[in-house]
């Protein structure tokens, strides 16, 4: 007879069986929470092994009237290094060297620039993969979710609360990160696919610099980018 029957049964006192429906919530709840936390460190330990990730993306944006697909190369390395180039306008561009993040679209009247400390943008969850990765320590309200052969891992980044509601993370088997959809506040939502994922690649130092076109003036970003 399962131990919970047995339990069931042999219980004669009052104040025990008001605690009953606490101890079953108990012992569903903890080896869903056990459950949880191997998951999550699945991701953070194939992250941990890498020194650098490039991957091609699909970015798609919909909100205040916009419908928007853009797509590129996105390369990372350890420690916080990012690099987004995008296929079209060519020479859009969106760095992140350690100190500054950087955003310029070809025929823009300016650079933005942004502190790395102080960036809202909604790429800057990424650069934690090739960090010391802990997302239990980075999203608060974390759950995991089965999706098919994969899985998810959501929450809400931290210091992001009032611009992002949720970030969803679709994860392989393996914990490599094939999806991150970001729903916004203001209900916008943005989403990026990962393919063709190149780990340990060698990547020049020279990808995560970036020079302002002659005569663009900089402009320290205010509000995200």
């Amino acid at each position: 007879m399962p131990v919970l029957i047995v339990i069931l049964n042999e219980v004669k006192n009052p104040r025990i069986s008001l605690a009953l429906p606490l101890l079953l919530v108990l012992l569903c709840v903890l080896p869903s929470r056990a459950q949880d936390a191997a998951l999550v460190r699945r991701v953070d330990d194939h992250y941990n092994h890498l020194r650098t990730l490039r991957a091609r993306y699909t970015e798609r944006y919909t909100g205040m009237g916009m419908n928007r697909t853009e797509s590129g190369t996105l390369t990372l390395k350890k420690p916080g290094l990012m690099r987004w180039s995008y296929d079209a306008p060519t020479g859009k561009i969106f760095v992140l060297d350690g100190r500054y993040a950087w955003f310029y679209t070809p025929g823009d009247a300016q650079v933005s620039r942004a502190p790395a400390k102080q960036l809202d943008d909604l790429r800057s969850p990424l650069r934690l993969l090739l960090g010391h990765t802990q997302l239990a320590k980075e999203l608060d309200n974390l759950a995991t979710a089965p999706d098919g052969s994969n899985f998810r891992i959501s929450g809400v980044p931290k210091g992001m609360a009032q611009r992002v509601h949720l970030l969803t993370l679709t994860v392989t088997s393996s914990g490599a990160i094939a999806r991150m959809r970001l729903e916004e506040t203001d209900g916008a939502t943005t989403e990026f696919t990962f393919t063709g994922l190149e780990e340990n690649v060698p990547v020049p130092a020279a990808d995560f610099s970036f020079a302002p076109p002659r005569g663009i003036p900089i402009v320290n970003a205010q509000a995200p980018l």
